[in-house]
């Protein structure tokens, strides 16, 4: 029989982490210069569409279906393909919680990873091309990686080799959505190079109103993303929520700490960034640790963040929108973290090393952080090289001089013609782009 608190709370939550991509697009659109705004917030929502459709074709046979050959890598793609079977099964879940509610909670899962990796390959990489590995990558990095941290064993069904042979903990995706992404972003910012002008132009955030709103709706939707992983409206789920709540906290308090004292200022662009960096980090230990354990994870991963954001000025890589060092430093630290905080008297019950639980906990985070790292790491490497060797990933020099927006979409996000003028009639097409190159100099 159908629990219909329970599927009520699941797909208001699968609603909440879907709100998070546009979001995500606010975050990311705010943050790059005003010429590359559109064509960053389409990212995302080129990832909302396509990784939408394939999830119903093969992504959730391949992440939730029974093991080939019982080696807990990856899921039979054609046990639900198209989801067949799966309308009228209530009882696949626990506590009759239909599974179709469950096929849409994991699609926005899947949704948001690919297009965190976006923010990595701001302002140089064509659209086309990105939709192209947003497809590749989908198919054979996430949807396999969610397989082995997601997919648990049950009834004649083996599951993956993280979630049940490893048995790390990782409540609501630190390894499958964070390392993962951020592993992708760091290859595929290496494949396509340097922005122009990276390391001696100014490429400051256009709109830090629109970051601020962005992290806003990153936050409110974070709730679903991490409460909504109980499966159920319970106590696990109110746990979640809480350390959801004061880990963030925590993490913009530490990274305003580290702007004050380092640079002398707190921005704003500080806090919007430690939200998400303590989002980030309690993700996977959201039901593994006490609220006192939340907020070191937060405070901690705030300050941690806020340092590894300035390693890319130091070893040489463009992640334009600090997808390293927040989404694979941040999730790297909560996933670790759990073997350190983990407390029993928190819903999962594992100890770890500071509660008398040795390093049983510990080196099992540590090994399921690390696989997932390498893994994603090296097959971004050959997707993004084989994509950039035959269609090309990125676009030129005189197009990224001129604008991403307007080479690729032929768009503006900002009316730039129209500043000054009460005439309604627009200017050539050089012109405008003429006009847009000088008024985005401005900005910067």
């Amino acid at each position: 029989m159908v629990n219909t608190g329970d599927t009520a709370w699941i797909l208001t939550s699968a609603a909440l982490v879907l709100l998070m991509t546009p979001g995500l697009a606010l975050f990311y659109g705010g943050m790059v210069r005003a010429k590359s705004v559109l064509n960053m917030m389409m990212m995302s929502f080129g990832a909302l569409a396509l990784i939408s459709v394939l999830w119903v074709l093969y992504g959730y046979s391949i992440a939730f279906g029974d093991s080939v050959g019982g080696a807990g890598i990856l899921g039979d793609p054609g046990e639900y393909f198209g989801l067949k079977g799966l309308m009228e099964d209530t009882t696949s879940e626990e506590g009759g919680l239909p599974t179709m509610a469950f096929v849409g909670f994991q699609a926005v899962f899947a949704i948001i990873t690919v297009a965190l990796i976006s923010g990595a390959i701001a302002d140089r990489a064509k659209f086309g091309s990105w939709m192209v590995f947003a497809g590749i990558w989908a198919t054979v990095v996430y949807f396999p990686v969610a397989h082995w941290v997601f997919a648990f064993d049950g009834d004649d069904v083996v599951g993956g080799w993280i979630a049940n042979d490893l048995a790390a903990l990782d409540f609501a995706g630190g390894t499958a959505v964070h390392i993962n992404a951020g592993a992708a972003g760091l290859a595929l910012a290496l494949v396509l190079g340097k922005r122009r002008g990276f390391g001696r132009e100014a490429m400051r955030p256009h709109n830090l109103p629109l970051v601020m709103i962005g992290a806003g709706l990153l936050w409110f939707g974070w709730f679903g993303f991490n409460a909504g992983s109980a499966l159920a409206a319970n106590n696990t789920a109110s746990v979640a929520w809480v350390n959801t709540l004061v880990a963030t906290a925590a993490a913009i308090l530490g990274w305003l700490l580290v702007e004050k004292l380092r640079d002398g200022h707190s921005t704003s662009l500080g806090a919007a960034s430690g939200v998400v960096a303590g989002l980030v980090a309690i993700t996977p230990a959201c039901n593994a640790v006490s609220p006192i354990g939340a907020i070191l994870i937060g405070v901690i991963a705030g300050a941690l963040c806020a340092l590894a954001v300035g390693l890319k000025y130091k070893l040489g890589y463009d992640d334009s929108l600090d997808v390293v060092g927040v989404h694979l430093v941040g999730g790297l630290w909560g996933t670790i973290a759990i073997g350190f905080l983990g407390s029993a008297d928190a819903p999962s019950g594992v100890d770890g090393l500071f509660y008398g639980g040795g390093l049983d906990q510990l080196w099992r985070q540590v090994l399921g952080a690390l696989a997932v790292l390498a893994f994603s790491f090296v097959v971004t490497v050959i997707i993004g090289w084989v994509i950039q060797k035959t269609i090309g990933f990125r676009i030129s020099e005189d197009e990224e001089i001129t604008g991403i927006d307007n080479v690729v979409h032929a768009e503006s996000g900002y009316d730039f013609a129209s500043l000054g003028s009460s005439g309604s009639t627009a200017p050539l097409a050089g012109q405008a782009r003429a006009e847009a190159r000088n008024t985005e100099r401005t900005l910067a």
